[in-house]
């Protein structure tokens, strides 16, 4: 059986994310799972490659731990609280010291997760 587009869909955005080339990303495919293409994972495969990611050092942003989960939650904050791109860097630099939530270590994009729910709570 075959994943559904969705999942696949998931695949490729972290694919992305991760800014892996297609090599590096065929190699991973390939050696948690078996097979080098995503359409011929099934379930199973699915699941082993997102936990490969998860473990892996390429699912951390930066040497300071920053995981892709975090990023893309204070993405998703970021955008609740309908801030535009420059609203949300004065913010970070404001109060972080940081231009860009890349240089954040996984202590402060916590603080920084905090703290955006708090400001969405109190809109």
């Amino acid at each position: 059986m075959t994943l559904d587009h969705k999942k696949l869909a998931v695949i490729h955005i972290v694919k992305r994310e991760l800014d892996l080339c297609d090599v590096d990303y065929r190699n991973i495919l390939e050696r948690e799972t078996g097979v080098r293409s995503a359409k011929d994972l099934d379930e199973k495969g699915f699941r082993q490659l997102m936990r490969a990611f998860a473990a892996s050092g390429y699912y951390r942003i930066n040497r300071y731990g920053l995981t892709l989960r975090q990023k893309m939650y204070i993405k998703h904050l970021a955008d609740d609280l309908r801030w535009n791109k420059e609203h949300f860097k004065n913010f970070l630099n404001k109060y972080y010291h940081k231009k860009e939530v890349t240089s954040l270590t996984k202590k402060e994009a916590s603080k920084v997760i905090e703290s955006l729910k708090n400001i969405l709570k109190h809109q």
